[in-house]
């Protein structure tokens, strides 16, 4: 297979302002919600606080890298370069605009101690990106190369023994499990008294729990097991939506000791976001600008991607339809007029006016959920230019 660039974290890059897209919403400042609290390092924004507590983590672990010695300690090296390089801090942003939501106070010492909880989800992040990228074949993230190819590349450069590229896949392995071990050690030291730490710990693993299910779905429906609109929808679910909103926003909540109702309120605007923005990220994947997307227009389609388009155009196609679609996905060297034909087949088909329309309700849905809500004003409103901004993209 041909090695594929990494999937762009277009979520990230949009909600931090790094994509250019025709909106309304100032994107500038979607990953900085009011309120944060002090730092003697002069941090003053999430994002910032963020990094700082993530490298003051990886600093209280120095010692004991080096007592194991070895490669070990230059291999987490590169584990710490990849957490602090890049990343727009979306999940820890949801989780801290659901705990000033929830009457979470902007500062003091519980406000640091969240600040740590919410941060320990980049480590979560870390670990599923360096497991994506092998699993894709992926050899650039961020304009990098990844993990498992940088780990290749040293092996190679030292004359080491043995396949450089195995080598490369099982150590980046390792650095993702290491990853989500820490993210547990990380939230776990975060200082968060022990009624929050117990009110977090369900939503912890069920976050996990899902990801990783989520993960697994997808590789099932990129080996063609089931067409339907329902899987495609499970996957968008577990894999996107809810870690990516869902659970961050339910820990956060959970962290303020939020009421249950607006918890779920938070869930289900969470699952309806997340939801409309994978299925934005659908049409884009087919029909959008480069400049937008940050990859070739119709990469989804080479990349043989069982989104929801695809199910709902092979829901209703003719047998020659179908052929052309299923044939198509996964062509990695599929043709400029080949990719046109899928496009023509899935508007003539109505796939992307039924996808248009679940954005819409989506979106609708999750802000008459917020608008509902017990939600604070001001991070309500912050979390509604955030949904504007993940679902309201053009072409």
């Amino acid at each position: 297979m041909k090695p594929q660039p990494a999937r762009s974290d277009r979520l990230e890059d949009l909600l931090s302002g790094k994509t250019t897209t025709p909106s309304t919403v100032d994107l500038t400042t979607v990953d900085t919600p009011a309120g944060t609290p002090g730092d003697s390092a002069g941090a003053t924004t999430p994002r910032e606080l963020v990094e700082t507590a993530l490298a003051e983590f990886f600093e209280s672990r120095r010692d004991q890298v080096a007592a194991v010695g070895g490669g070990y300690v230059s291999a987490v090296h590169d584990l710490t370069e990849f957490v602090l390089r890049g990343g727009k801090r979306v999940r820890p942003s949801f989780a801290w605009t659901a705990w000033l939501g929830a009457g979470g106070q902007p500062s003091g010492d519980a406000a640091t101690a969240v600040i740590k909880a919410c941060s320990s989800l980049e480590l979560v992040q870390a670990c599923a990106l360096i497991h994506d990228d092998i699993i894709d074949a992926s050899t650039t993230r961020r304009g990098s190369p990844t993990v498992h190819v940088a780990l290749a590349d040293r092996h190679r450069s030292a004359g080491w023994a043995g396949s450089s590229a195995r080598f490369g896949e099982s150590a980046a392995i390792l650095l993702g499990d290491l990853a989500l071990c820490w993210a547990d050690d990380m939230l776990r030291e975060s200082g968060v008294d022990a009624d929050a730490s117990s009110r977090v710990s369900p939503v912890w693993s069920s976050m996990r729990l899902e990801v990783l299910g989520g993960q697994l779905l997808d590789i099932e429906a990129e080996a063609g097991l089931d067409e339907s609109v329902e899987a495609a929808m499970r996957v968008n679910r577990y894999k996107t939506a809810a870690y990516t909103v869902e659970r961050p926003l339910h820990l956060g909540a959970a962290l303020a000791d939020a009421s249950p109702e607006l918890i779920a309120a938070f869930r289900s605007f969470g699952t309806d976001i997340g939801l409309a923005f994978q299925l934005r990220d659908d049409l884009l994947g087919v029909f959008g600008d480069p400049a937008v997307t940050g990859k070739p227009s119709g990469d989804d389609i080479r990349e043989g991607k069982r989104t929801v388009l695809m199910a709902v155009a092979l829901a209703d196609a003719d047998a020659q339809s179908a052929a052309l679609i299923r044939t198509s996905l996964g062509d990695h060297e599929l043709s400029e007029e080949r990719i046109g034909e899928v496009r023509t087949v899935l508007t003539d088909l109505g796939a992307v006016d039924d996808v248009e329309r679940r954005i819409s309700d989506l979106t609708e849905r999750a802000f008459v959920t917020l608008d509902n809500s017990d939600c604070e004003p001001g991070a309500a409103e912050q979390l509604r230019r955030m949904g504007t901004a993940a679902t309201q993209r053009q072409y």
